[in-house]
């Protein structure tokens, strides 16, 4: 570990928004509580935890179109969804669920294709299952998943015709990148990956479907290999690690590579035989995560942006129904990417009219109100959420410190004057207090004009 890191609010903020779907001030202070790196990682960021029980008895079904006729699916996906929402809001101090979001970004399947949220819920689950973990073994399951199997269109795939899809994506998206292999590699990996098919909740091997030839040569190897052993063979391919190290960076540091950095993170990745949490922790200790240029310099994704202002604001029981809703508008629904190469990110994130619906979004967890509207439940409380805060009676210093927990990127002190002057609202400093008849309204302006910052939208 770096020597050099000093232990503060700036860099564990930082280190906090980056591994979490935002955090409250308690969060801040639990995580702070630590002492140190080594502790918060160790015992709370990156600890193993078990998996969730289900959302529901349907996962368990055996999927038939009966399901889909009678339309189950659909409102089964809606409660899949908030069911995940729900993992990802009371995440307290674990990395767990980014995880789970980054490798389903990274072996991007879409419900509208897949269908049964049955085999989209085992996939979700496995992602948990592997999120500090072998990310090699979870790429062997992964070729055997039912949902990727459908997606891909594995389903369907036999050794004399063999469907590409799966051979394609597993290496140019999910373990190599383009340039690290041939066409004819993959025309030679669909044969191997052939003769799996969903029965039922799970993926069968049927030998009378698989090749027949003695050995295929796949990155220059030639042998009678099947799924597990073709796959630890692309995996001893240079470019693997470096793939994987690259996706990490850019996700959790900044959207453009810094090669030399994502080179020394591929020797920690293969030193562990691609186990991920050594890597994280790697990399979550080194001195490059904390540059000052890469604090505040990723755009939050609309799943970022909607969990993290929930708990900023440390609602008790938001609107799961209004964040369904807001994410479609917003770009990002869960569970249904825009295609096998996932979510682009970063700048792809903000148009001109996604940028508006993120104020509305946000405004609404304080009207009560969506833009169109229509009601939202569990509506902030202003002045409980005030008087959490030890300045609530302090304007200035009110000000000062909701800024510290809300907005990542340093704000000018002209952008503070103009907040200040939001929630004194035409009052006199001297005259502030949480206990007049309108501060409610104007806790609930001023922290309206916050999150409507540009500034909000970075991470």
């Amino acid at each position: 570990m770096d020597t050099m890191l000093t232990w503060n609010t700036t860099h564990v903020s930082h280190l906090l928004s980056r591994v979490l779907f935002g955090y409250s001030k308690s969060d801040l202070e639990r995580a702070m509580g630590y002492g140190n790196f080594q502790d918060l990682l160790d015992l709370a960021i990156l600890k193993d935890i078990p998996n969730p029980s289900p959302p529901d008895t349907w996962v368990d079904l055996t999927p038939e179109q009966a399901q889909l006729d009678r339309n189950l699916a659909g409102p089964w996906f809606v409660q899949l969804t908030k069911w995940w929402y729900g993992r990802m809001f009371n995440e307290s101090l674990s990395m767990q669920e980014k995880m789970v979001l980054f490798l389903h970004n990274h072996f991007s399947n879409e419900r509208q294709k897949v269908n049964y949220p049955q085999y989209v819920y085992k996939q979700n689950q496995l992602f948990r299952t592997y999120a500090f973990g072998d990310f090699k073994q979870l790429v062997k399951d992964i070729s055997i998943d039912p949902s990727m199997l459908i997606y891909l269109d594995g389903n369907n795939s036999r050794g004399t015709s063999p469907n590409e899809n799966y051979a394609r994506e597993v290496m140019e998206l999910f373990t190599l990148g383009l340039g690290n292999y041939t066409e004819n590699d993959i025309k030679q990996a669909a044969r191997v990956f052939s003769g799996w098919q969903v029965k039922g909740l799970v993926a069968v091997f049927d030998a009378t479907r698989w090749y027949r030839e003695a050995t295929v040569t796949v990155l220059g190897k030639s042998a009678k290999f099947d799924n597990n052993s073709l796959i630890d063979h692309i995996f001893t391919q240079t470019a693997a690690a470096e793939f994987i190290c690259r996706k990490i960076y850019k996700e959790f540091v900044y959207y453009k590579a810094d090669e030399v950095f994502v080179k020394k993170m591929a020797v920690v990745l293969r030193q562990n035989n691609f186990v991920l949490k050594p890597l994280l922790k790697f990399l979550f200790t080194s001195e490059e995560f904390y540059k000052p240029e890469i604090m505040a310099a990723k755009i939050k994704s609309p799943t970022e942006l909607i969990v993290g202002s929930a708990k900023q604001l440390e609602l008790k029981n938001p609107d799961l129904q209004n964040w369904y809703d807001m994410a479609i508008i917003l770009q990002m629904q869960l569970f249904q990417p825009p295609n096998v190469a996932g979510w682009e990110g970063q700048r792809d994130w903000i148009s001109s009219t996604t940028y508006s619906y993120r104020s509305g979004f946000t405004d609404s967890l304080l009207s009560g109100k969506r833009y169109n509207g229509a009601t939202v439940t569990g509506k902030l409380d202003p002045i409980a959420f005030a008087r959490l805060s030890s300045n609530a009676e302090k304007p200035k210093e009110f000000v000062e410190e909701m800024v510290k927990l809300f907005i990542r990127f340093p704000l000018t002190e002209s952008r503070k004057a103009f907040l200040l002057e939001v929630l004194l609202d035409g009052t006199i400093a001297a005259n502030w207090s949480t206990y007049t008849p309108n501060a409610d309204a104007r806790v609930n302006k001023f922290l309206k004009a916050m999150m409507r910052l540009p500034e909000y939208q970075l991470a």
